[in-house]
């Protein structure tokens, strides 16, 4: 269907809920019975020229053969389609007979409904089509419509017809349906003040994905195809792939059967993809309706192609429980396992944010690829998605994991970027993600990225956010450019950049960079007092004793209700569990007796500063010991912290020292690949030999090293790239600004990411100064002259 066809139907249908629903129903809820009836009138004008056939096959059944229940085998061999009307009616004979009675055209209209097949009366309950007859029976409207939707004068069909005047009506495809169904939308929420959530695929990027999915392996594609989309809308892709491959004036011609498969949320794309299906003769029980997320729907089973165009920037929130029961993820096509820093294989998180579950989907495709024992050709993918999907999440993080799950396994082949404003419903800038399990030799351990940015050209006029498109010269290009792994530059305004890179090339180590904690305590009475309080219950607490004095540590219910009102006058909007521990007896002694140790230690220790952390805490152990205080660990560590801070030049802080030895120590040498002198240069752990504390009097035996306590305020991270050696980014790029930092390997994360930018992005330096301020005077001069001719005229 070309533009203006397209632009003539979505008038012409517009004009029939203008002219028939207005004030019956608000303008964004014309929708519904504008999609249902679009559907309806599709398969009402299929089966107009079998209806004798059917109804003598059912004549025949009831009065012959003595079926008490319908032969569907027979009634659709009748009909020529897998779906079939029992009924005498057809809408045009609905419109033709009606009287003035709504309510007996309703009723017939109701028993035409009623003699569908099972297949396409869950259309119609999806489309919740019975209630909107009934409704606009009510509103003396029904009749209306079906004269509308029967006119002559338009064509709705998948089949070319001509009006009562001649002219062509152009077929409407399952993708022209696409088209219309966008566009339809688009209006709708525009009436209503709403956003159009659906990104329905266009044209010309259909027809992109099914050449780089197809053309590669055209001359050894499978006997048997199976193509799935996990979000197919109205059925586009996949009714594009399977015209593509079919088509008999097309390039690949396949002979075999083609079966496709699809799922899809929206219950009103889900009934025009699966009507759709049903004209076309596909199976219609291959199409799904529900969460792709939620169920897997096709467990088990594998596919050979799959293109698909996910949502995305939508929340998946709703979701979750299904795939994840708390941290653990309980959903096996989200499941993966990778290598740490030691190469040690572990569980890995899969899941990305809540609030875009893009990725996911690209999972799901992945969890239903064919192995290379199935198929010969494995499995191919496209999947559009937007920039996030390339770099959004940290080393370690879901998204992130994705990508490397994928690129590590060399599935990943190539990734197009797309114009901007090439969709229907949104502006930003979106990529083809090109998989296959089965690379050809060159591309193996190869990533190829194809920048199509400025490859484009202008509509005459915009429709809704896609103001251009592809031609078929730019698709063959891309094609071309793909097929040939070419490595281009683009040239002029208008062209295209190709780069190919190593599968590391987009990985990176974000390497932990720990710093010595450094630390000076003093006791004095101030520091002991604020033991009195909880960190988190501090305000709350300090009203309490001040307004109650001692007597909260032995009567504290006695005050709950006032304490509780309290919090809730000042607006502290305490947790329950905060709650409970502020009117616990139990929390009030514990700091109680926090501040009795802390005294005892501050009247033994006296207010001496320290600059010596390990000696000072010596000093507590050894009095801990002499006076015999029962404190627990967590006790002890409050009041460390309560008396001591950060300072710069204060003594580092002494961890532990630790015997490396065997096969412990062979292992770390082996990875580190250094000798043991230079354990220390590598600043593994932190370990020194150059122990200055008087907390480690000794010497330091064959084998021992100190081991620091980190300042977490202090940690940074960097980002080495998986090509460069991390110990020897550290010896250059850390340590000589940071002496005494050292990386903690054991929190070393890998991760993933794909830029665009970084690799595409060319600097245009700034003009020189002197030719602005040039063009500024000659622009002064320009204005200047311009005002005195208008003044000279005045």
């Amino acid at each position: 269907m070309n533009k203006s066809s397209h632009n003539k139907l979505v008038s012409f249908i517009w004009s029939i809920a203008d002219d028939c629903l207005r004030d019956v129903y608000v303008r964004g809820k014309y929708r519904d019975v504008i999609l249902p009836m679009i559907v309806l009138r599709r398969l009402d004008a299929l089966l107009e020229p079998t209806k004798d056939a059917v109804l003598e096959e059912l004549a025949f059944q009831r009065d012959e053969a003595g079926f008490t229940e319908w032969d569907e085998s027979g009634l659709r061999e009748a009909s020529g389609y897998v779906f079939y009307n029992v009924s005498t009616w057809t809408l045009q004979k609905l419109k033709d007979t009606a009287t003035n009675s709504q309510q007996i055209l309703q009723a017939n209209f109701e028993d035409y409904l009623n003699g569908f097949s099972p297949n396409v009366k869950e259309i119609i309950e999806k489309f919740k089509l019975r209630s909107q007859v009934r409704h606009m029976a009510t509103k003396d409207v029904l009749l209306d419509v079906l004269e509308k939707f029967t006119s002559s004068y338009i064509n709705l069909t998948p089949f070319e017809k001509e009006d009562p005047e001649g002219r062509k009506l152009p077929a409407l495809s399952n993708l022209g349906m696409g088209y219309v169904f966008e566009e339809l939308i688009r209006k709708f929420n525009e009436e209503n003040n709403e956003e159009a959530g659906e990104h329905f695929t266009p044209r010309e990027v259909i027809d992109l994905m099914t050449h780089i999915i197809f053309d590669p392996i055209k001359d050894n594609l499978p006997p048997v195809m199976t193509i799935y989309d996990p979000a197919c809308g109205s059925g586009g892709m996949l009714t594009e792939s399977q015209n593509f491959i079919k088509d008999e004036a097309g390039e690949i011609r396949a002979t075999g059967d083609v079966y496709l498969y699809g799922k899809e949320i929206n219950d009103e794309t889900y009934a025009i993809c699966k009507s759709d299906m049903m004209i076309k003769g596909n199976n219609p029980e291959n199409i799904r309706v529900g969460s792709t997320l939620s169920t897997d729907e096709f467990a088990g089973k594998s596919f050979d192609f799959m293109l698909s165009n996910p949502p995305y920037g939508k929340s998946w929130s709703s979701e979750q429980k299904y795939i994840k029961d708390g941290k653990d993820v309980i959903d096996p096509r989200f499941q993966i396992n990778l290598k740490n820093y030691w190469n040690v294989e572990e569980e890995a998180d899969a899941i990305p944010r809540s609030s875009d579950g893009q990725l996911l989907f690209l999972m799901e495709m992945v969890d239903k690829m064919k192995s290379l024992s199935q198929s010969k050709t494995g499995t191919r993918i496209a999947s559009v998605h937007n920039g996030s999907s390339l770099f959004t999440g940290d080393a370690g993080g879901g998204e992130s994991n994705i990508r490397r799950h994928i690129i590590e396994n060399d599935w990943l082949e190539a990734i197009v970027q797309l114009p901007n404003n090439l969709f229907y419903n949104t502006g930003i800038t979106t990529y083809i993600w090109i998989l296959s399990n089965n690379k050809a030799a060159n591309r193996k351990g190869k990533v190829q990225l194809i920048d199509t940015v400025q490859l484009y050209r202008k509509l005459r006029k915009a429709l809704g956010n896609k103001n251009c498109e592809f031609s078929p010269k730019h698709i063959t290009k891309i094609v071309n450019t793909y097929k040939n792994m070419s490595v281009e530059e683009r040239v002029g305004e208008q062209g295209i950049s190709s780069k190919v890179f190593d599968n590391s090339d987009f990985g990176y180590y974000k390497a932990t960079i720990e710093k010595p904690k450094r630390l000076c305590a003093q006791f004095t009475a101030e520091r002991i007092e604020a033991l009195r309080y909880d960190r988190v219950l501090q305000e709350p607490m300090q009203y309490a004793f001040e307004t109650f004095g001692d007597n909260i540590y032995t009567n504290t219910k006695q005050h709950e209700k006032e304490l509780l009102e309290w919090c809730e006058k000042n607006e502290l909007n305490l947790s329950s569990a905060n709650k409970t521990k502020l009117t616990k007896l139990t929390t009030w002694q514990k700091h109680l007796n926090l501040v009795k140790t802390g005294t005892v230690l501050l009247k033994a220790i006296g207010e001496d500063e320290y600059n010596d952390f390990n000696q000072f805490k010596k000093l507590v152990d050894a009095e801990i010991k002499k006076q015999k205080l029962s404190i627990s660990a967590s006790d002890k560590k409050a009041i460390l912290n309560a008396v001591s801070w950060y300072d710069a030049e204060a003594e580092k802080v002494i961890k532990k020292v630790e015997k490396l030895s065997g096969d412990k120590l062979n292992k770390l040498l082996a990875h580190l690949d250094c000798e043991e002198k230079d354990l220390a240069d590598f600043g593994y752990y932190g370990f020194s030999k150059d122990v200055s504390s008087s907390a480690v009097e000794r010497s330091l035996k064959k084998g021992e090293y100190v081991i620091y306590e980190t300042e977490s305020d202090l940690r940074d991270t960097e980002n080495v790239p998986l090509k460069d050696n991390i110990h020897s980014y550290f010896l250059r790029e850390v340590q000589p600004h940071v002496p005494e930092a050292w990386i903690n390997l054991d929190a070393t994360k890998i991760g993933y990411e794909i830029s665009f930018n970084k690799y595409f992005y060319k600097h245009k330096p700034l003009r020189n100064i002197e030719d602005v301020t040039n063009d500024i005077l000659d622009l002064e001069k320009q204005s200047d002259g311009l005002i005195t001719e208008i003044l000279n005229l005045v």
